[in-house]
């Protein structure tokens, strides 16, 4: 992927959180009423919104956060990072009483348990009579975005607004579904363009299985029937697969030598994937350079110092091989397997209804050919297919 060509670009908007990640290094998660030792601690930047504008940024794209700390020292480590990552902050506000924190309990392997306090994040005033949680220059802001991208560590009613201004604008939203575990709105996930869950987050929003790429595809196809145009979903190791309404895209791993802490990998590929469509680049190849940016992500530790800058990711492309090519046999009997499962659903459930439903829709898998000389941008446009 070539830099990005020296125009005026639409900017990438960040709605979502900011926190700091109090780090403690343990051998594994304490039982109940254990006390364990930590081998070292320290505190970094974080929270989903600040890494993913702090990705953007440093990937050099144009973004914007809009966001809110405290009045705590807190304030000044997230405010300073976001600064330095190259972050337009001119919609970051300032509330009374503490900043949002996590405490990241971080395990042999890269392996992490993390408890979440808003503060700030969770301290958005409330609508009254009609009133915007924004302010009109936030809102005219999103209106002019190249994408606006959201998370859920801010509460629901905000990130509903906010797709709400976007959808009305054309501009495309993009949900990752970490943060807070608590049931979707239906509200919000009829205004989004991408909903990018890992496999964890699919099966909670579906209650169906997501351990084979078969029962990934049949819970997507469930999250497309509740509304969603698009879903990303994030595999780990096993790569990330997306799922359009006629095609489906999968992207092998690109592999770490040493993974470190997979803090903030999820929201290092979610950003660099929605500036590459920004950008104009194909499906394809902006799932190759979020695989390579989540990749180098994992190599250090902490969320925010962590985050690769666009020459260590082109320097990784052009490292790799193609991506993993699917033979025709394989493409069929992925297609055989989704089909039987739409079809399955006998018990008279919500999921089994929502299968039953989505079977009338186009079933056949088509793996994308990114030798075509045209392919759709999940953006709503139709670009060249571009070689990374």
């Amino acid at each position: 992927m070539s830099s990005p060509p020296r125009i005026i670009q639409p900017p990438l908007v960040v709605v979502g959180s900011a926190n700091a990640d109090i780090y403690v290094e343990v051998e594994r998660v304490p039982k109940e009423g254990e006390t364990l030792a930590a081998s070292s601690g320290q505190t970094l930047p974080g929270g989903k919104g600040a890494n993913q504008a702090a990705c953007a940024a440093r990937l050099n794209y144009p973004t914007y956060f809009i966001g809110q700390v405290g009045t705590d020292n807190f304030a000044n480590l997230l405010r300073d990072s976001l600064q330095a990552s190259g972050v337009k902050l001119d919609f970051l506000g300032t509330v009374a009483g503490p900043s949002g924190h996590a405490i990241v309990m971080l395990q042999p392997g890269g392996k992490n348990s993390i408890i979440i306090v808003g503060g700030a994040n969770v301290s958005w005033p409330r609508l009254d009579g009609g009133i915007s949680r924004l302010s009109e220059r936030a809102q005219n802001l999103i209106r002019r975005a190249g994408a606006v991208l959201l998370q859920r560590e801010v509460p629901d009613a905000l990130n509903i607004e906010v797709a709400k201004i976007a959808r009305m604008s054309n501009v495309p939203v993009v949900l990752d579904a970490g943060g807070i575990d608590a049931a979707m709105p239906v509200e919000l996930l009829k205004n989004l363009t991408i909903f990018s869950p890992n496999e964890t987050e699919l099966a909670r929003l579906t209650g169906m299985p997501t351990e084979t790429t078969e029962e990934v595809l049949a819970a997507a196809a469930t999250v497309q029937s509740m509304g969603v145009q698009q879903v990303l979903v994030k595999r780990g190791e096993k790569g990330s697969i997306l799922v359009d309404k006629d095609c489906v895209i999968m992207q092998p791993a690109i592999m770490a030598p040493c993974v470190v802490d997979t803090t903030g990998a999820g929201d290092t590929f979610t950003a660099a994937y929605t500036l590459a469509l920004i950008e104009k680049h194909s499906p394809t190849d902006a799932l190759r350079f979020a695989a390579a940016a989540a990749s180098i992500c994992v190599r250090t530790k902490g969320a925010i110092p962590s985050m690769p800058n666009r020459k260590a990711v082109l320097q990784l492309l052009d490292e790799q091989s193609p991506g993993k090519e699917y033979p025709p046999c394989e493409i069929e009997e992925v297609s055989k397997n989704l089909d039987a499962q739409l079809q399955v659903g006998s018990t008279g459930d919500k999921v089994s209804q929502v299968k039953r439903e989505h079977s009338n829709s186009p079933k056949k898998v088509r793996f994308h050919d990114s030798e075509e000389g045209k392919e759709k941008s999940l953006l709503g446009q139709s670009v060249p297919s571009l070689s990374i």
